[in-house]
């Protein structure tokens, strides 16, 4: 007679044996993984207009309301710190100024926020479908670039209006725009793993958000810092990638190669602990879910 406890499970119906073994948390190879997501690149596009969809940015008045808001914000703030705050210290271009570095943080930020909840709030999608679970997080980021793009026309009519000089180096604003972005993709991933594992990291996000602002150049200029206070501030990454930012898009100036190499490190760094963090992790995203 066979023993019992020798047998596995065995389907009565298939006549199959099933065998389930424990996860292992690790990095799968990643490069049939990178062309995995490159394949898939469309997914992330096509959510994020989704997303967009949904908040309805494809109608006129959501269109216009995705530049109103970040401009009515900038005024608010330009109230607060230059008019009540300093009463009219600052000089005629600091409000081009604030709208620039403020349109530019809010990217991030936005990033950050809805890609802390981009895994949790997709759920379903990861349960039934096999896809790279890093573009979640990058539809966030598409997203935030997507609104971030109009606000830029806005910036525009304000640096013309503030005759602010337009020389050949503004278009290293375009390397700096990337390095943003790079960073924003970074920290997006960060969070998104974190709040699948901590479930309050959405509701304490906007005071995070809220403090980083203000020890960002984005109500002040950089160059305002005290210095006692600057090699503290120098821990912020935003002090240099908007420092740099602020640097080329109000007076066309070169930011220094110190700013710049900062600025790169911290950008590529968030971006590749982040994706590590985040791949080494999704295959037990669907257990916590």
């Amino acid at each position: 007679m066979t023993s019992l406890l020798g047998r596995r499970p065995q389907s009565d119906f298939l006549g199959e044996v099933h065998v389930f073994e424990p996860h292992v948390i690790g990095l799968p190879r990643l490069g049939p993984y990178a062309r995995e997501l490159w394949r898939r690149r469309q997914f992330a596009l096509e959510l994020s207009r989704s997303n967009l969809r949904a908040q309805h940015y494809n109608t006129a008045l959501g269109q216009l309301w995705m530049v109103l808001n970040p401009l009515l914000l900038g005024l608010v703030y330009f109230l607060l710190v230059d008019i009540l705050g300093r009463k009219g210290n600052h000089d005629a271009g600091f409000l081009t100024h604030l709208l620039g570095n403020l349109f530019a943080f809010y990217l991030i930020s936005n990033a950050i926020t809805d890609g802390a909840s981009s895994v949790t709030n997709g759920g379903k999608l990861i349960l039934n479908t096999a896809f790279p679970r890093l573009l979640l997080p990058l539809s966030s980021v598409l997203t935030g670039v997507m609104r971030f793009l109009p606000t830029m026309l806005v910036y525009a009519v304000f640096r013309l209006s503030s005759g602010f000089p337009t020389s050949p180096s503004l278009l290293l604003a375009v390397p700096i725009f990337a390095l943003i972005v790079i960073f924003a993709t970074g920290m997006s991933m960060i969070f998104a793993t974190l709040q699948v594992y901590f479930r309050d990291v959405k509701s304490f996000l906007p005071y995070f958000v809220r403090i980083w602002l203000y020890l960002s150049p984005v109500l002040y200029y950089a160059s305002e810092v005290p210095h006692k206070l600057r090699p503290i501030i120098r821990l912020n990454p935003l002090y240099h990638l908007l420092g740099a930012w602020g640097d080329v898009l109000d007076g066309g100036a070169l930011p220094t190669m110190k700013t710049l190499a900062y600025g790169t490190v911290w950008a590529f760094g968030a971006l590749i602990v982040g994706s590590l963090f985040f791949i080494s992790r999704e295959r037990e995203f669907a257990v916590r879910l």
